[in-house]
């Protein structure tokens, strides 16, 4: 298989820029990673109207649903069109990547037998979802990670960040080169991604942070340490 890369903005996918001839396209709906956008109802729209066109498959990875903190998470494509749409999630990020239980949603067509995670822990996760366990979990989750993201927004001060306030990374945008802040950073304890590894080429020095392992005590004191890092690198 040929992996064509697509644009994406603040409205997601840039469905008019999807190469001719593709007919399966992965996309992120609810936050884009690392761009942090959100699909755009009318992009929505579009991706649906281009795999009707072309009969193609639109693979949607459910990233980061359980996560969004300034209003009620959005509904998948999969549920506009059951027909074109093959829905995938996991709990690798609400509860933890060890378990490796995840679900597909597959159009009938695509159906196919795969070895299943252990009963036992699927049987466990049945019944913490039928408790009404895992729903208290995730309210929990997104009063935490709210906070944190919160905290790490007014630490960094006056500085320009981009990304849906959803998931747990947002995007800082650097008026120098970003290699050079990262190693900065590294040097002085703090972890941080090029934006530039994760896309097909270079574009606008942008660092990825991630906050869902940082813990709250420390918040503060690694956006001071970057904020150095930006200053010398």
């Amino acid at each position: 298989m040929t992996v064509d890369p697509v644009p994406v903005d603040d409205e997601g996918i840039d469905v008019g820029r999807i190469p001719a001839g593709v007919r399966a396209v992965l996309v992120t709906p609810a936050h884009q990673f690392p761009a942090g956008s959100v699909l755009s109802p009318r992009r929505r729209a579009e991706l649906l109207g281009w795999a009707r066109d072309v009969d193609g498959l639109i693979l949607e990875d459910d990233y980061d649903a359980e996560f969004r903190y300034d209003r009620r998470p959005v509904g998948t494509v999969q549920g506009t069109d059951p027909a074109r749409v093959a829905l995938f999630g996991s709990v690798s990020k609400t509860l933890s990547p060890a378990l490796g239980l995840g679900w597909a949603v597959l159009p009938p067509q695509w159906t196919v037998q795969a070895h299943p995670p252990p009963v036992v822990d699927q049987l466990a996760l049945a019944g913490f979802v039928e408790s009404g366990g895992y729903d208290r979990h995730l309210r929990g989750a997104r009063l935490r990670y709210r906070a944190r993201r919160d905290r790490l927004v007014a630490a960094l001060g006056p500085a320009r960040l981009s990304g849906a306030a959803a998931g747990l990374h947002l995007l800082l945008h650097l008026d120098r080169d970003a290699a050079a802040v990262v190693r900065k950073a590294k040097a002085a304890g703090v972890k941080v991604a090029d934006l530039d590894g994760y896309r097909s080429a270079p574009g606008e020095p942008a660092l990825v942070l991630g906050y869902g392992n940082l813990a709250d005590s420390g918040v503060e004191a690694a956006a001071w340490l970057l904020r150095q890092a930006m200053t010398t690198a």
